[in-house]
C-alpha cells in the first residue's frame, strides 16, 4: 500500500527556484496528502500573496506524482491560500529590514542586452542626487556588472559591519556623486567570469540588497539583468520594488524585446508597473554641433512602441561620444551640463514627479 513517506519523498523532487532551490516539502509547502485505495491528492499551500512560480510547481507536483505512482493509481493536486506566518518587523516581512527607510525601490530593465541599460541606470542615480534626492543603486546585473568601472570605483571592497541577526554582517555601499553604490562586481577580480547557475545567481542578488546597509532613501535604483528569467522572478518575489523602467535603442530588433519585458511585468503573477520607456541612443549628435542631429538607429521607435504598449515615452536620450569615454573615465555625463547630461537631469525630473 502506498505510504505518505512515498508521496513526500516523490514531492522532494521538485524544487522552487526562486526559493534557493529548496524542495517543496522542505518549504513546508505540502499542506496535506490523502491517499485511498486507487487514488492520491496533494493539497500544496501558497502564500496570500500568488507566488510568481505557482503555475510551475504545480506542475512539477503532478509530474512527480505520475513517475512514481502505479499506472493505474489516479493522482490530483489541489492549492490552498494561507495567510503567511513569518514574523513581521516594521511592517516588512523578516530580512527585509534594510529596506525599511527606503521610498521607492525602481527596476532599470531592458528586454536585450547591448542598450545602454547600466549606463542609463548609473546616470539616472546620479541625476537623480543632483536633483537633491537620496539615491542608492543596486548593481543586479550579476553576470556583467559594469558600475565599478563607471563610477570610478573599481577596485574597492566595501566594508562590513556586524548586523542584528548572528552570523548575518552587513555591507555598507560606497559612496560616490552623492550616491550609494553596491555591485557583485567589488567582490570579484577585474576580469574574472561570473558563471553562476540561477539559484546561485538570486542568492548573491538578494544578499546585494538586502543585505546592505542603505540607510534612509529616497530611490533605491536597482540595475537588473537583460533579458526575463528567474532572476527577474526573483526580484518581484524577494524585493518589494515599486515598479520598474524599460530601456531601450530605437531598432527594430530591440524594440520587438520591450514588448517581451513588458509583458513580463504585466503577467498577473509579477503585476508591477511601468513607469515609463527611455529611448537610448536616440540619435547621433557629434559634440562639435551640438545642434546637429543624425537617426542612425532609426527614428522615434521608442515613441511609437511606448503608444503600442500604452506606456509613457519618459525620456530621450542621444548618443554622445561623450557619453562613452565618461562611462569608460568612471564620470558619469549626468554630472555635466552638455546637451547628455542634461536629458539624464530632466529623465530624473520626469521620474520623481511620476512617483511624487
Amino acid at each position: 500500500m502506498i505510504q505518505k513517506e512515498d508521496i513526500l519523498q516523490a514531492l522532494r523532487e521538485v524544487r522552487h527556484p526562486g526559493r534557493q532551490d529548496r524542495d517543496i516539502v522542505e518549504l513546508g509547502m505540502v499542506q496535506d496528502v490523502e491517499i485511498a485505495e486507487k487514488a492520491v491528492s496533494v493539497t500544496l499551500a501558497f502564500p496570500k500573496r500568488r507566488d510568481p512560480l505557482a503555475e510551475y510547481l504545480i506542475g512539477s507536483a503532478r509530474a512527480a506524482l505520475i513517475r512514481h505512482l502505479p499506472s493505474d493509481v489516479a493522482s490530483e493536486v489541489k492549492t490552498v491560500v494561507v495567510e503567511d506566518d513569518k514574523p513581521k518587523k516594521k511592517g516588512l516581512d523578516l530580512g527585509l529590514e534594510q529596506l525599511a527607510e527606503v521610498r521607492h525601490i525602481v527596476g532599470i530593465a531592458s528586454g536585450k542586452g547591448g542598450v545602454g541599460k547600466s549606463t542609463v541606470a548609473v546616470n539616472l542615480a546620479c541625476a537623480l542626487a543632483r536633483l537633491g534626492y537620496k539615491v542608492g543603486l543596486a548593481d543586479a546585473d550579476v553576470y556583467g556588472p559594469s558600475v565599478p568601472v563607471m563610477t570610478g570605483t573599481e577596485g574597492e571592497v566595501p566594508e562590513v559591519e556586524p548586523g542584528a541577526e548572528e552570523g548575518k554582517e552587513l555591507f555598507l555601499p560606497l559612496e560616490k556623486f552623492g550616491v550609494k553604490w553596491m555591485s557583485i562586481g567589488y567582490f570579484a577580480d577585474r576580469g574574472q567570469a561570473l558563471i553562476w547557475r540561477g539559484p546561485m545567481a538570486c542568492s548573491a542578488l538578494k544578499q546585494m540588497i538586502l543585505q546592505v546597509k542603505w540607510g534612509p532613501l529616497d530611490f533605491l535604483l536597482v540595475d537588473m539583468p537583460p533579458g526575463t528569467g528567474d532572476i527577474h522572478i526573483s526580484l518581484v518575489q524577494e524585493i518589494p520594488m515599486e515598479g520598474a523602467v524599460i530601456v531601450t535603442t530605437p531598432q527594430t530588433v530591440a524594440l520587438a524585446d520591450v514588448e517581451k519585458g513588458a509583458n513580463m511585468f504585466r503577467n498577473e503573477n509579477v503585476n508591477r508597473p511601468i513607469f515609463g520607456l527611455v529611448e537610448n541612443m536616440a540619435w547621433f549628435t557629434p559634440e562639435e554641433h551640438p545642434d546637429e542631429k543624425y537617426y542612425i538607429f532609426g527614428k522615434d521607435g521608442g515613441a511609437q512602441m511606448a503608444a503600442e504598449l500604452g506606456i509613457e515615452l519618459l525620456g530621450r536620450i542621444p548618443l554622445v561620444q561623450g557619453i562613452r569615454e565618461s562611462g569608460d573615465a568612471g564620470e558619469p555625463v549626468a554630472l555635466g551640463s552638455r546637451p547628455d547630461g542634461l536629458a539624464f537631469v530632466e529623465l530624473a525630473g520626469r521620474l520623481a514627479e511620476k512617483l511624487g
